[in-house]
Parts: C-alpha cells; sequence; structure tokens
C-alpha cells in the first residue's frame, strides 16, 4: 500500500528532535514512542512543572515560564522560538493547549518546522464545527438538524428551533471539550442561553460564533479512529465507546462499542473514512457521531488530534499510534490496508482524576503522597504521576489513565475492577472508587445506556462507592500501615482528617 509512484502531498524529512510543548502524561507517551525510535525529545516544562516525571524522561528540557497557561504552554511565538533554539527540526503537540490550533501548526511550518500532526488547513476547516458539517454534508455523511451557518441573533436561533422542535442545542461553532453548549428547552430559554452561550464561545475560544442543532435524548458517543498519509491512503482503526460522561466529558471509554452491530460498525468506519478523504486529511484524526435509540447515526465533529483514549485503540490493533504519527510526518505511507487490519479482544479505559465526585466532581489538586499502580496481566497505566508528585490547580486534573484488555467485554470489566481495587492513590480525592462503582454497576455491565447515564445514576453511584466491602477491607489495611509508617495514634484516624487520610484521596472506610 502507498505506492511511491504517486505524488506525496508531504515530503520526505529526516526527524532528528522532537521539541514537546505539552505536560502530563502524553509527554510521557511521546516520549517513550521517540525513545522506541531512536529521536532524541526535548521536553517543555513551566514553574507549575519543573520536578514532573516528562522533566526527568526526556534527552534534554527547557524552562519555559510560568505555571500560567498564557505564558507558557500557550505562548506560540515562545515555544516556536524555543524549539529551534534547542535544535529541533519537529513538534509533537500532544492533545490539548496547541494541538488544534490552526495558526500555531502554520506557524511551525513556516519555521521549517516538522508539525507531527495534521495540515492547518484540516485543522482549520475541522475546528469549525459549521464548516466541518457542511464537509460531512458533501461527504453523505448524515448530519443532525440545525444551522449551516453561525446564527446572527436569539430570533434567529428562535425560529429554526420551532422548525426542528424542541429540545434544541446551542454550540460554539469552534468550541470543545463540553463548554459553549446550552441545551434549549422551549422559547423561553433561547433569550438568556444565546446570550450567554456567546459570551462563553469568546472567553474560552475567541470566537463567539454559534450554531443550534436538533438535541438528541441520551445517545450514544461513538468516535471512530482514523489514520490518512500523503499518498492519499486513508484507513479507520474501530470505534471507540465514549458514552459515559459528565459534563461533556469522558470518563470511561471502551472498544468495541457494545451497542454496534457489525453493519453498522462498518458504515460508520467507511463513513469516517470518506471524511477524511474529503477534506484530504493528513495523519492521525477521529471522526465522532451521536448514535439515536434507533440505531441512526449522525456526526458531530472532527478532532484534528491524537486523543487521550488513544490507548484503547492501541491494545485492540497492536497499532503505535503516536509512531504512525511520526512516520507519517516525515513522509512515510501507511504499511497497511483497511483489509489487513484485525481487531482482538475488548479494552476498557478509566480516567482517573483528581476530582471529588461526591462534590459535583470538584478538582482536588495537591501532593499526592503515595501512589501504587495496578500491575498483572492485560493493565496498562498511562500517567506522569508518581509519589510526591503534584497536580497543580493551573492545569487539568488528569492522574492516570488505566487500561484493561481482555478476550471479551465481561473479562475486561473483570480486570478493570481488579485494577482499581489495586490502584492506591494518597493525598489527593480522586475518582478511583467512582469508576469502581461503575464497573460493579449492572447498567454498565448490560452495556445499555447513554450520555445520561452518569447524571441520572449520579446518586446511586455514589452511595455504590463506598458500599463495596472488599475496597474498605483493602482501605482498613492500607489505613493501619500509613497509621504505623507515620507513627500517627488511632484516635488522629477517625474524627480528623489528615492529609493522606484515605478518606481524603478517595478510598472508603467505614466509620
Amino acid at each position: 500500500m502507498g505506492s511511491n509512484l504517486i505524488m506525496p502531498r508531504v515530503r520526505r524529512r529526516k526527524i532528528r528532535k522532537i521539541f514537546i510543548p505539552n505536560r502530563g502524561e502524553i509527554s510521557c507517551r511521546i516520549i517513550r514512542a521517540a525513545r522506541e525510535l531512536g529521536y532524541a525529545t526535548v521536553a517543555a516544562y513551566s514553574d507549575a512543572d519543573a520536578g514532573s516525571l516528562p522533566v526527568r524522561m526526556a534527552n534534554e528540557v527547557v524552562h519555559i515560564g510560568p505555571a500560567d497557561p498564557q505564558k507558557s504552554y500557550l505562548n506560540q511565538e515562545l515555544l516556536v522560538k524555543t524549539a529551534k533554539r534547542m535544535k529541533c527540526n519537529a513538534i509533537h503537540p500532544g492533545y490539548g493547549f496547541l494541538a488544534e490550533n490552526p495558526e500555531f501548526a502554520e506557524r511551525c511550518e513556516k519555521s521549517g518546522l516538522i508539525f507531527i500532526g495534521p495540515t492547518p488547513k484540516n485543522i482549520r476547516d475541522m475546528g469549525d464545527k459549521t464548516v466541518a458539517k457542511k464537509l460531512a454534508i458533501e461527504a453523505e455523511i448524515p448530519v443532525i438538524p440545525g444551522s449551516p451557518e453561525p446564527l446572527e441573533s436569539a430570533e434567529q436561533a428562535r425560529e429554526l428551533a420551532g422548525s426542528i422542535g424542541y429540545p434544541a442545542i446551542l454550540k460554539a461553532a469552534h468550541g470543545g471539550g463540553g463548554r459553549g453548549m446550552r441545551i434549549i428547552e422551549n422559547p423561553e430559554d433561547i433569550e438568556s442561553r444565546f446570550d450567554s452561550c456567546k459570551q462563553e464561545s469568546l472567553s474560552s475560544f475567541g470566537s463567539d460564533a454559534i450554531f443550534l442543532e436538533k438535541y438528541l435524548d441520551d445517545p450514544r458517543h461513538i468516535e471512530v479512529q482514523i489514520l490518512a498519509d500523503g499518498f492519499g491512503n486513508v484507513i479507520h482503526l474501530g470505534e471507540r465507546d465514549c458514552t459515559i460522561q459528565r459534563r461533556h466529558q469522558k470518563l470511561i471509554e471502551e472498544a468495541p462499542s457494545p451497542a454496534l452491530t457489525p453493519k453498522l460498525r462498518a458504515a460508520m468506519g467507511e463513513a469516517a473514512c470518506r471524511l477524511a478523504r474529503k477534506v484530504d486529511y493528513l495523519n492521525a484524526g477521529t471522526v465522532e457521531f451521536l448514535l439515536d435509540r434507533d440505531g441512526n447515526y449522525f456526526f458531530m465533529e472532527m478532532n484534528t488530534r491524537i486523543q487521550v483514549e488513544h490507548p484503547v485503540t492501541e491494545m485492540i490493533t497492536g497499532i503505535d499510534l503516536i509512531k504512525r504519527q511520526i512516520a507519517i510526518a516525515q513522509g512515510a505511507s501507511l504499511d497497511i490496508n483497511q483489509e489487513d487490519l484485525t481487531f482482538t479482544g475488548h479494552c476498557i479505559e478509566c480516567r482517573i482524576n483528581a476530582e471529588d465526585p461526591s462534590r459535583d466532581f470538584l478538582p482536588t489538586p495537591g501532593r499526592i503522597e503515595q501512589i501504587i499502580f495496578p500491575l498483572g496481566p492485560g493493565v496498562r497505566v498511562d500517567t506522569a504521576a508518581f509519589s510526591g508528585s503534584s497536580i497543580p490547580r493551573e492545569y487539568d486534573s488528569l492522574i492516570a489513565k488505566v487500561i484493561a484488555h481482555a478476550d471479551t467485554r465481561t473479562e475486561a470489566i473483570s480486570r478493570m475492577r481488579r485494577a482499581l481495587l489495586e490502584l492506591k492513590i494518597g493525598g489527593v480525592r480522586s475518582t478511583a472508587n467512582f469508576h469502581y462503582a461503575i464497573m460493579t454497576d449492572p447498567v454498565f455491565g448490560s452495556g445499555v445506556y447513554g450520555t445520561s447515564y452518569v447524571d441520572e445514576n449520579m446518586d446511586r453511584l455514589n452511595r455504590r462507592e463506598f458500599a463495596n466491602p472488599e475496597v474498605a477491607a483493602i482501605a482498613v489495611a492500607v489505613e493501619a500501615f500509613y497509621r504505623t509508617r507515620h507513627r500517627l495514634p488511632a484516635d488522629r484516624l477517625k474524627p480528623v482528617r489528615p492529609k493522606g487520610s484515605w478518606k481524603q484521596s478517595g478510598r472508603p472506610r467505614p466509620e
């Protein structure tokens, strides 16, 4: 595949050293892939990340400023100049920060740096949801009924909502991550929510362009991973089911989706490839769909970067997506055909965050006093955390991604339960037990649910989090060890919750 007789869109360029203007686990992930390929890396770090794991892992490191992202990880001019100063000739942006910023990708290319990702045009076109929707329609992919252009006024939104029916949803045209969205239940909601949506869109994404769509009631969230080279070859690597989420933020991802039939899976995979060909896509990307209760799928958006949940795809395909990104950026062609791909087993990923589920997932930044990761067959952990490291309040609250792979979904769930029992986090409250509660929930086990699963079951899941006797027994043993090690009196641990106690860190403890 990928005949060299075809004129490539990307000239062959040899990477020598990769600059990583990011932080946390994705920086570690890029460093590992680069090291296996024999490439040197330079990790950027802010004041808040001076002692971080990427800083300890990279071949070279460089300080880029204060913790404020605007003065460090989002400072485009500084990052490009730093990459050149460190004699790097390639940049891998990871995810978040500037990964989907077309101006940054363009600035890198103009400076002679190989941008390990899509083209600036790919990022610009697919980053504008109204443009992406038009392109999906041209590629004959079903889209959710709504406005083809950004809305000019609340009155225009009212007229459109009346024609497509309530409920409807307002979305930021350049949005993502669940921000810039407002559900409209009736005409009385439009005026206030139109204005607040525009304001949030402007403050979060630098544009107040918003559009309106029909709101689908409790759909599934399905995304398809694609790879595209500079020779016109496009393949999909199956789907990931990202339905378990709260406030549009993903909590659990799995592959394959328990909701798809083989026929539907093939149709959605082909649709994702068709869109990638339509936009002349390059490198890795993810086409996201919503699936309604009747089995109809609709294009939602395309993410022009590596996804947080990419390990799920790697585990069922055996393909290293970061290595493929690097190869494509150097002008290599895909060396695998769609029909050659095989999918093995079932994989589940839990995003363990420093958050308190009982307080509406309030972030709980702080120092990780102790952390013990699960091991054993079929378990993978992607993280930048270690005992003594910190979760800074300036950035996202991700502690680790725990990934379990097994032959079947039932076995993968069982393996994830075991992994979560082995995971120990002291010093910060985490979502580990909330994830365990989901893994033991019959509704999740059935595979039949929608995106409202967490909201509808929140109270029950929070009760379940502290009800498992096996977890409680482990918590008692760990707390006893902690008390002995630190010579704390027993009465101090019961009425008072000191830092590092398992109540604060999210481990259930009987009263």
